[in-house]
């Protein structure tokens, strides 16, 4: 991924993005450290529709869980804490 100085973009103007974006997204570095990404519209919009399709595959699949009956049910949230605590052990 590019990086590019916020003091850049600040000498030079967003114009300075067009070129590098031909490239992929652009970390804007400010105090010596990434603050924000810059990605055109298209990434962006390709990035969200991927994020709902994660979504949507997910939901279906906790559905067919709860269909099937492979879920736990706990009387409480104590009891949920300790399952989870000895899964982890």
């Amino acid at each position: 991924m590019r990086t590019i100085p916020a003091q850049e973009i600040k000498r030079r103007g967003i114009s300075i993005l067009d070129n590098i974006l031909t490239q992929g997204p652009v970390h804007i570095i400010k105090n010596n450290l990434p603050q924000y990404v810059v990605l055109t519209e298209e990434r962006y919009q390709e990035l969200a529709e991927a994020e709902d399709e994660a979504y949507l595959f997910r939901l279906k699949n906790s559905l067919e869980d709860i269909k099937f009956g492979r879920t736990t049910e706990f009387k409480n949230v104590s009891d949920l804490i300790q399952a989870i605590e000895d899964d982890a052990e």
